[in-house]
This record gives structure tokens, sequence and C-alpha cells, in this order.
């Protein structure tokens, strides 16, 4: 069973988990409406992307 030879120190410990940060998204605006959505996504309040309306699923996807 393999087993650490030396401990790890705090700050080595914490340089690590300083990259385990979660980034808030990002936001650009909608061209159609200006709203806020994040890119490359459908607009959720107008149902448009890259110019064209998207029409929501009839089924909803398992």
């Amino acid at each position: 069973m393999a087993v650490p030879k030396r401990k790890t120190s705090k700050a080595r410990r914490d340089k690590r988990r300083a990259q385990h940060g979660l980034d808030a998204p990002r936001v650009s605006t909608c061209e159609n409406c200006g709203a806020p959505k994040q890119s490359h996504r459908v607009c959720p309040t107008c149902k448009t992307y890259r110019g064209r309306d998207v029409s929501p699923l009839r089924t909803p996807a398992p």
C-alpha cells in the first residue's frame, strides 16, 4: 500500500486547492433582444440562436 514519505505542508496543500475554485459563467448579450445569455447557447428570453428562431423540443429529452 502506498504511503507518503513526508508530510504535505499546509502551503503546498493550499496551493493545490487554490485551483479548485469555480468560475462564474461568461455572459454575453443577445443580438436580438439584448438580454444576457451564455455564448453558443439559445437565448432564454427570445429563443433565438445566431439570428434564427429555435423552437423547443416537443417531447422532453431522455
